[in-house]
């Protein structure tokens, strides 16, 4: 008979996302874990709002889920929710108290994909009013 001892495994993954959290901490620049919480709950909650809103935006426009054909439905489906989760991740994150860190986060990414005048242009909007 074989022994197995699941307490020592379930150490093991215990320490090991301790380590994740630690990298992830220093990475984002977060100070605790309850920020940390947050802004996986904001990712979360992002995704499956861009994915839920996609769908009556098509069809404000005009183009019901029945379009033909399909494969250009399902496509301008996902160029939709691009825009959609980028719009949402920052906004979710000012209501969650994690503008800043959101901000920054879409900066980043929007620089990545050559769109960093966009961010640029907010940027200089918002420290004008400020």
């Amino acid at each position: 008979m074989l022994f197995f001892n699941f307490g020592y495994i379930l150490n093991w993954k215990i320490i090991r996302l301790n380590i994740l959290m630690k990298k992830l901490k220093e990475r984002w620049g977060v100070t605790n874990n309850k920020q940390i919480v947050i802004i996986f709950i904001v990712f979360a909650i992002t995704g499956f709002s861009s994915l839920q809103l996609a769908k009556p935006f098509l069809s404000l426009i005009g183009i019901p889920d029945t379009f033909e054909p399909h494969w250009l439905y399902r496509v301008l489906r996902l160029l939709l929710i691009f825009p959609i989760y980028q719009i949402l991740l920052v906004f979710l994150g000012f209501i969650f108290g994690q503008f800043s860190f959101f901000w920054e986060f879409e900066k980043k990414m929007l620089k990545r994909l050559k769109l960093g005048f966009i961010a640029n242009y907010i940027d200089s909007k918002l420290k004008k009013e400020q």
